[in-house]
């Protein structure tokens, strides 16, 4: 059984804390002692996995721009070599690069140090091997073994090699590229193009430079590409209005056919047409989907459980797929797009609203700088037949308005609360007029609502780690979201555990 202590620094399927000073109330837990624990665990952990020794195993170690990395990188790279493994020392890389280092490097698993979007002072460890990221379970069981104390016994200790991974990470997706467009100037597929690039400060600003740039591509109006881990400029998420408007901004002022953001660690990714529209949630969704059914026809799209109406309808009218909807969590979408796959349905794509987006063809790796690159290509190859990215998507209804209100849960214990609203959520919807459940829910209660009570859906859920539930609403209706959150209102009024 986990300690407080430790069950406080599992996020799902990663590590998560306080790693630095500086925000009141928020005391530092994620400690170099604390990541050398985990580190011991995971080395552990890895050769029972492998049935390896640890002077037999080669981990590779990477980090985002993060104020705490440096430290953390140097005592997660000292246990491991200390524990007898061979450490390729990475430096400042992407997330889905260190994944990478398994299949191009022959590493026996990675450690990145990140903690995605989250504010300067947090940090936290992120796990791969060659079948990918670590589950939910593996989490306790490292953590168990760090407070436990356990420590490996290595005969001799590991080598630390310092190696430029991301230049040949950069040069495979070159690579993809100009096979992709396959340009009559085959090694500039990209130029006469302008595209711009908001790295946020985070580890992304090398997509600029060393995967656009050679290829051709006009580059200049790109923003906050060098690293700096107290992010000054904005957040860097493409969920963020502050982050979207930022890039918005760049592709306008630069009149670049095309700009792209990541976020910190470069995960997830977005994008803006040379029109200054966002290509972000149910557009990216879209976008992405068009392009992963090419070749995939009837090929069924994986997405978390808050996708509009309007995207499933063009999933699977206008691209003559299938839409899965399920649980948030981009874990949770990849885990079920792999279970599909395995069963013989053939599912090229699972993606997050979020911007998580995991192909087939990639190792079902959720990585925003292979996700924009190829849209990228799909921009290239639709010029070259006279026609833009605003096109590809045009048969996407959106809806006019959306909304996310969140009600917490003062129950002790919320998960068994939160479970028993929803089933109370799904019996009520049974009765009232307009309403309609739907018929491929996975997660919570999703109704639709007619014209008179209106005009689209909310979905009400449970936070998959936290004390929340989170309801989320579109309507095709200026003014239908209040409406429709009045309408939820009135059951929410008769659950005593629940609190804006």
């Amino acid at each position: 059984m986990l300690s407080e202590k430790w069950s406080r620094l599992k996020s799902g399927t990663d590590i998560r804390g306080v790693a630095s000073e500086g925000v009141p109330g928020e005391t530092v837990n994620l400690t170099t002692d604390v990541c050398t624990a985990i580190t011991n665990a995971f080395i552990l952990w890895l050769c029972d996995k492998t049935e390896k020794n640890a002077n037999e195993l080669t981990v590779s170690v990477g980090r985002d721009s993060r104020i705490s990395g440096p430290a953390i990188s140097q005592a997660v790279t000292k246990a491991l070599s200390d524990g007898g493994v061979n450490v390729l020392n990475c430096g400042l890389a992407s997330t889905p690069s260190m994944f990478m280092t398994t299949i191009d490097a022959g590493c026996d698993g990675a450690v990145q140090i990140t903690a995605s979007h989250h504010p300067f002072n947090r940090n936290g460890l992120k796990f791969f091997t060659r079948d990918g990221g670590l589950e939910s379970e593996d989490i306790t069981s490292l953590l168990t073994l760090a407070q436990e104390g356990r420590i490996p016994e290595a005969s001799s200790s590991g080598k630390v090699q310092d190696i430029d991974y991301m230049t040949e990470y950069s040069a495979r997706l070159r690579d993809i590229i100009k096979k992709g467009v396959n340009a009559a100037d085959y090694d500039h597929p990209l130029k006469g193009f302008k595209i711009v690039v908001d790295a946020g400060n985070g580890a992304g600003g090398f997509y600029a430079d060393k995967v656009l740039a050679p290829l051709g591509a006009d580059t200049k109006g790109s923003r906050y590409l060098e690293p700096d881990g107290m992010f000054p400029n904005h957040v860097p998420n493409p969920e963020n209005s502050e982050a979207m408007k930022s890039i918005c901004e760049a592709v306008l002022e630069s009149k670049a056919d095309l700009g792209v953001i990541f976020d910190t660690d470069v995960d997830r990714g977005g994008a803006v047409d040379s029109s200054g529209n966002e290509i972000n949630r149910n557009r990216l969704v879209a976008v992405a989907s068009a392009i992963a059914l090419e070749g995939n026809d009837g090929g069924t799209i994986v997405t978390d459980s808050i996708t509009s109406e309007g995207l499933k309808e063009f999933i699977e009218q206008t691209l003559g797929g299938k839409h899965h909807r399920f649980k948030r969590g981009y874990k949770n979408v990849i885990n079920e797009a792999i279970k599909l796959n395995s069963e013989g349905i053939n599912c090229p794509l699972a993606i997050e609203t979020s911007g998580h987006a995991a192909m087939r063809e990639n190792y079902f790796l959720d990585d925003g700088a292979y996700l924009c690159t190829k849209i990228i290509i799909k921009m290239a190859k639709l010029k070259q037949e006279g026609k833009t990215l605003e096109e590809y998507v045009s048969a996407l209804k959106e809806a006019k308005e959306e909304k996310e209100v969140r009600y917490k849960i003062t129950e002790n214990d919320f998960r068994a609360y939160g479970e028993s609203v929803i089933e109370k959520l799904n019996e009520y919807a049974l009765t009232k007029q307009g309403w309609t459940l739907a018929d491929d829910s996975r997660e919570g209660v999703r109704v639709s609502l007619d014209n008179e009570h209106g005009n689209g859906w909310f979905l009400l859920r449970l936070s998959v780690h936290d004390p929340i539930m989170p309801l989320n609403i579109e309507s095709n209706d200026a003014g239908g979201v209040d409406v429709i959150l009045k309408q939820v209102n009135e059951f929410i009024s008769t659950c005593s555990g629940l609190t804006l």
